[in-house]
């Protein structure tokens, strides 16, 4: 397969691909707006040095190229400027979601040996309590208010240069560490090199299909790989402007804004999606400008497909990639869509449907999603980690974790995952983590977490519990469960649904066959019907 024009430079910064539109004038990049309002808007001359003012913080602080920041940020002006100011000084960038807890924290810090971070000042708190433990971390960077033993980021930029020369890295340096959540264990250190921002933007092209002049809205969080690829990478690689807007979802302000800013390019997960189509009159909701719609996740219903296209006149286009690769299956703009398929493998990625001896499965043969390895946007390897990441290849492939068939056609249908993860509402959820917190409360003997298919979300976690006595009020008990994961790991993982029981069902070598729990929940599924 020949991949030439997906192959990057050999010596590449994607800072450079975001300065190149900074000399034409006025250029928009970013159109922010809060909750509460308030709005601005971000030129790419601004972007461009309010990047070099904290590049040129970094240097002060004695940050070097190489050097791991972590980035716990909230959809921000701030983390533009910071997630381009690190790439510009050559430094890694571990991004962290603002929901994660002090143990999730201290894990990303401890195993990457991070050098510095940079937080709103309302998180701070969370890394103080880990300081003891994290001595790596020699820089902690607050934004907004002034707080004892952080630098304060506005202080830190105020008085240093717009100017700033890109650090020269190469294609091959590591630029990104994502976290993800395996089904067992602690979470995997993801890496990948400047090539893959090179190699993503290519691939992803013809998915978004992002024009210089669209504004697009991508609705990703900062601290998620999905963040990475779309608000940062594909929006502004393009030179087109990213609406961004710091609030909670709902889906009728949603609605709004894509009616007020004039959105020509809409990313959203399969949930904003599900909700939006579920809202009572949406013909008052004008959206002309709209013109390409995509989702990410997991799989949308042909239901939400078909009320977009009715009231708004656009195909929501699917599409699947993971944070150790990037848009690998998906439907085209402009290409035949068949209702319920992911797709079609993406050009510049050789995909396959893989058996276990690695050779591609006939038509209609469900086998293993896989990546080839000379695919250029594919991850480098789990950091400290040589044996799960031999663990994810089979031969020449890299295994995904889902399974899928394909027709005739080359259209990819999505069977499942192979492996125990969940998919929830885009968020990636080892069960792992999630039974780990439930056994800590003193009335839980044993259980087990899975995926329980759900009309809104995908999936939620629902877990099956064995209690040490029965209790005097179940009701009680289960939300008192709830509350307990919530206040031990991210509040987003906790089980939405709690089933109490008296066994689990079990290998002859004692493991936990969690893939009966879920095909017990899919029947109850099927039986059921529901709207979306």
């Amino acid at each position: 397969m020949k991949q030439s024009s997906l192959t990057a430079p050999v010596f590449y910064n994607m800072a450079q691909d975001i300065d190149r539109f900074a000399d034409r004038d006025g250029k928009l990049a970013l159109l922010w707006e809060n909750e509460a309002g308030e709005s601005t808007q971000i030129s790419y001359a601004k972007l461009r040095q309010e990047s070099n003012k904290i590049a040129n913080g970094f240097r002060q602080l004695g940050l070097v190229k190489g050097d791991i920041v972590i980035i716990t940020l909230p959809r921000i002006p701030e983390a533009y400027f910071a997630y381009l100011g690190a790439l510009k000084a050559g430094l890694i960038i571990s991004p962290g979601s603002e929901m994660l807890l002090e143990k999730d924290l201290l894990y990303r810090v401890q195993h990457s040996e991070a050098k510095a971070v940079i937080c709103i000042d309302e998180l701070t708190s969370r890394f103080d309590n880990i300081r003891s433990h994290t001595p790596s971390i020699k820089h902690h960077i607050a934004i907004g208010r002034q707080i004892d033993g952080w630098t304060n980021y506005q202080q830190l930029t105020e008085n240093e240069s717009d100017a700033f020369d890109i650090v020269e890295t190469r294609s091959d340096d590591t630029a990104f560490l994502n976290y993800t959540s395996g089904t067992t264990g602690n979470p995997k250190g993801v890496i990948h090199h400047h090539s893959w921002a090179y190699a993503h933007q290519a691939v992803t092209a013809n998915w978004l299909d992002v024009k210089e002049e669209d504004i697009v809205w991508a609705t990703a969080a900062p601290g998620w790989a999905k963040w990475n690829w779309t608000p940062f990478m594909s929006t502004l690689g393009a030179g087109a402007t990213g609406l961004v807007y710091h609030g909670s979802f709902k889906p009728e302000k949603y609605l709004s804004l894509m009616e007020k800013y004039k959105v020509n390019v809409l990313c959203c997960t399969p949930t904003e999606y599900r909700l939006m189509a579920k809202l009572d009159h949406l013909e008052q909701y004008q959206l002309p400008h709209l013109r390409s719609t995509v989702s990410a996740g997991e799989p949308l219903n042909q239901k939400v497909m078909e009320v977009f296209e009715q009231y708004f006149h656009v195909q929501v286009r699917d599409g699947y990639g993971q944070t150790e690769n990037t848009l690998l299956v998906g439907n085209i703009k402009g290409e035949k869509i068949k209702p319920g398929a992911m797709g079609k493998p993406i050009p510049g990625n050789e995909v396959s449907i893989i058996d276990q001896q690695g050779n591609p499965v006939a038509s209609g043969k469900v086998g293993d999603i896989a990546v080839h390895q000379s695919a250029p946007a594919l991850f480098k390897g789990y950091l400290h980690d040589k044996e799960r990441t031999a663990a994810a290849y089979r031969g020449e492939w890299y295994l995904t974790g889902d399974q899928a068939s394909m027709d005739e056609d080359g259209y990819f249908w999505f069977e499942g995952r192979s492996d125990d993860i969940i998919i929830s509402s885009g968020y990636t959820i080892g069960p792992f983590e999630v039974e780990d917190a439930l056994i800590k409360h003193p009335a839980v003997q044993e259980c087990a977490v899975v995926a329980k298919p759900d009309d809104i979300r995908g999936a939620i976690v629902k877990a099956f519990v064995i209690l040490k006595t029965s209790p005097s009020d179940s009701e009680e008990l289960i939300n008192e469960l709830k509350e307990h994961v919530k206040k031990i790991t991210a509040p987003y993982k906790y089980p939405r649904e709690i089933e109490f029981i008296n066994e689990l069902p079990k290998t002859t070598s004692g493991k936990i066959r969690r893939v009966e729990l879920r095909n017990l929940e899919k029947k109850k599924e099927a039986n059921k019907s529901s709207y979306l």
